[in-house]
């Protein structure tokens, strides 16, 4: 019989619940324990693919062409497992899904209700994941608060599956801040207490409660959480701030929770096996030498745009010993002051980051061109590969105007357009080129030394392409493609054989980099600019 975790928050949203599921799921995992999980998310949009990143942060690819919340990034890096776009629920799917049965008339004579209707889909759909894993436990975190009225269902749903299983099967766990006052240092309980009492008030009982704290709790403050939150004391645990976020599971083990979840979901005793993820997170720890990196996009006053690109950044840096300074650079500077391109003198690395649209992008094919003339290490994914063909376009050939149709319809040089298939298509929501492709690489090329064969798989999430009108003129220019879709239409990666490091591709490598074995683009790439340092 699966167990089931689910993981609640309270107050704020973004306090740590994505790294608390995950960290829960690597505490049973190393107690040889299988484990699936589940994100909910309670915005009334399908999926995340239609939403701007500064509303939701990155939207994340599955393998089967999901997009979906960026915590299913999480997941997967700390689990080193590929999830289905099933395992993310939102408002959307339960709701479209019961209009269109009562539409059929499988409710034929019935008033559809939230109550049973909507929450008999929540617990089907969290049902058939746990089915489909065939995990022995499923953890399922439900996005946002506890006080948002999007959410109400799906904790109701949450309640009910607490009633219909057997007591030992779910596990509720709380997530809740516990702020401290600059004033005084105090660590301060009440927001903590409050959303554990809505908990209560709408029918759940917290078995365990997780402060969300930057320091570890204090006693005094421990106990009045487990007093005012009906949970015992040994039932109460600490998520403090640490410089590696794989290193919270190490951190929530030592204080017990581990042990106790596996208590009181009547699992047998195993002990905790942590060698292989302790010498990963010792990785990180040991930096030799530090690697500055010019991040430049349109996105980047909201790091969680860009959090695989990050994490895959730090998997590299760890496996080389390095330390890398991100620094986030909005390239419409260079749009506004060209002269402001010359800072990036200052970098061992520059990377062109994916998006939609033309804010931004002529900055970025300036970016582009400085990497590329001044033999700065340069990694362009997705959209700063196709702004990578652009440059080189403009800049070598000589087609001044050349451009993405995506940007000017009208360009007399269209090196980049959309997709064939994607003329004809008319909705915006899960209709892009999306999923895991294989990709044939050129034997020798940079490409296929970086993955050590001649074939790899990778996510994509785009519309657009190089155009395959260019691909010869492109060549002879001395624009190598070392990488192409298995049926040879489309160009996956490129790359500039005279240059230290210059590599562009049109998928989204990042999505699969794990902690102790990097992305090869971006193992590669840090490789490089870890010269420069």
């Amino acid at each position: 019989m699966v167990k089931f975790i689910f993981i609640t928050g309270g107050v704020l949203s973004s306090v740590g619940k994505g790294i608390m599921t995950s960290s829960i799921g690597k505490m049973l995992q190393s107690r040889g324990y299988t484990v699936s999980t589940v994100k909910i998310d309670p915005y009334v949009n399908v999926d995340a693919g239609t939403m701007n990143p500064y509303m939701h942060g990155e939207v994340f690819v599955t393998d089967d062409g999901g997009e979906t919340d960026l915590d299913l990034g999480h997941y997967e890096r700390f689990l080193d497992i590929n999830l289905p776009k099933f395992n993310n629920i939102t408002t959307g799917q339960v709701y479209a899904s019961v209009i269109e049965k009562e539409r059929k008339g499988e409710y034929l004579g019935q008033c559809v209700q939230i109550i049973p209707h909507i929450t008999d889909e929540i617990k089907n759909r969290i049902k058939s994941a746990a089915k489909m894993a065939g995990s022995d436990v499923l953890l399922v975190e439900i996005g946002g608060t506890v006080g948002d009225i999007e959410g109400l269902p799906f904790l109701e749903a949450a309640r009910q599956l607490r009633l219909e299983e057997a007591f030992n099967d779910t596990l509720f766990v709380h997530v809740a801040l516990v702020p401290i006052l600059n004033s005084t240092r105090e660590q301060k309980s009440k927001p903590c207490q409050h959303s554990v009492q809505e908990m209560r008030r709408i029918g759940i009982q917290p078995d365990i409660i997780v402060a969300r704290c930057k320091d570890p709790l204090e006693v005094d403050v421990k106990r009045k959480i487990s007093l005012f939150g009906s949970v015992p004391y040994d039932a109460v645990f600490t998520s403090y701030d640490v410089d590696c976020i794989y290193q919270v599971p190490l951190n929530l083990d030592k204080q017990g929770m581990g042990e106790y979840v596996t208590k009181r979901l009547g699992l047998n005793g195993r002990k905790a096996d942590w060698s292989d993820w302790a010498s990963v997170v010792d990785a990180f720890n040991k930096n030799v030498k530090t690697v500055k990196i010019a991040m430049c996009g349109k996105y980047t006053k909201l790091a969680d745009s860009y959090v695989s690109i990050m994490e895959s950044i730090h998997h590299s840096a760890g496996k080389i010993g390095a330390k890398v300074e991100m620094e986030w650079i909005e390239t419409t500077k260079f749009e506004d002051n060209p002269s402001e391109v010359k800072i990036l003198e200052d970098y061992q690395g520059i990377i062109v980051l994916p998006g939609f649209g033309s804010r931004g992008t002529e900055g970025k094919i300036k970016a582009i061109n400085y990497a590329r003339e001044n033999n700065i290490p340069f990694l362009g994914i997705c959209y700063g590969f196709q702004l990578a063909t652009v440059e080189y376009a403009r800049n070598v050939l000589g087609f001044t105007n050349a451009n993405t149709t995506e940007c000017d319809p009208s360009t007399p040089y269209p090196v980049i357009d959309l997709l064939p298939e994607q003329r004809a298509i008319g909705s915006m929501g899960g209709t892009m080129r999306l999923g895991a492709y294989k990709i044939a690489l050129k034997p020798g090329s940079l490409a296929s030394k970086l993955y050590g064969k001649n074939e790899a798989y990778e996510r994509h999430r785009h519309r657009y392409e190089i155009n395959p009108k260019y691909w010869k003129e492109l060549e002879m220019a001395g624009l190598e493609f070392s990488g192409w879709s298995a049926d040879l239409k489309r160009v996956e990666f490129l790359e500039l054989p005279s240059h230290p490091f210059f590599l562009g591709t049109q998928s989204h490598p990042e999505f699969r980099s794990r902690p102790g074995k990097p992305s090869p683009p971006y193992f590669g790439f840090i490789k490089a600019s870890a010269k420069l340092a």
